[in-house]
């Protein structure tokens, strides 16, 4: 597996888990479209953030060795990254429309 396969796959899963969330609780629901974009960007903002605490794509694949762990919490962290953008983003559109 090469190291941008595993981005997109991280990537992939920002977007799932947004969605599935706002599937879930429609109040943070912008739509596919909506759902679909914050997933992508709070998903690499999550993992160009806190990647170098050794769970990035490059760490995963270090030395021609693959770690299934270091997979494995990328794609958690890839998804409360998609998750967790859902939430700002709703937030910052509630402040924005109150005024």
């Amino acid at each position: 597996m090469t190291g941008s396969l595993i981005s997109l796959l991280s990537i992939a899963m920002g977007i799932i888990a947004a969605n599935i969330m706002g599937l879930m609780f429609k109040h943070y629901s912008f739509g596919v479209t909506g759902n679909t974009l914050i997933g992508v960007f709070g998903s690499i903002l999550v993992i160009k953030t806190f990647g170098r605490l050794g769970f990035n794509a490059w760490y995963i694949i270090q030395n021609g060795d693959f770690s299934c762990s270091l997979l494995a919490i990328n794609l958690v962290i890839s998804s409360l990254g998609g998750c967790l953008g859902l939430v700002v983003a709703k937030i910052v559109y509630q402040k924005l429309n109150n005024s």
